[in-house]
């Protein structure tokens, strides 16, 4: 059991360094993301069972590992213009351009009209 309560230590301190990391100058997030991580971990400190906890550890390090890679701070530097802070450990995917005369897998041409013209069509509707 001491081995486990080991894990549990290094799973919350791991998720604080993070929180650090992920949030740094938001102060408000910082906080919020503290007192959530000390709120899991004070609710479930009278957990015993192995097995529980095993998967309360293996959660901890799902959930630091998304903060790190999936997680992105954006703020306002001007009117319309946004600046996000992208790290080392943030997830990057291979963005493709726009195409409007882009075809479907299964050969057909897109739609003339867009989802968002179809909301708003449905949405006009008395």
């Amino acid at each position: 059991m001491s081995s486990l309560r080991k894990f549990v230590l290094q799973s919350f301190k791991k998720l604080h360094r993070t929180r650090i990391k992920v949030f740094e100058g938001d102060e408000k997030a910082l906080t919020a993301a503290r007192i959530k991580i000390n709120d899991e971990y004070q609710k479930n400190k009278h957990v015993t069972d192995e097995v529980a906890i095993k998967a309360m550890i293996k959660f901890g390090e799902d959930v630091e590992r998304e903060l790190k890679t999936q997680v992105i701070q954006a703020r306002e530097i001007k009117p319309g213009v946004f600046e996000a802070r992208i790290t080392e450990d943030t997830l990057k995917l291979e963005n493709m351009p726009y195409n409007p005369n882009a075809v479907t897998e299964d050969g057909t041409p897109r739609p003339e009209t867009c989802c968002q013209d179809n909301a708003q069509t449905k949405g006009n509707i008395s």
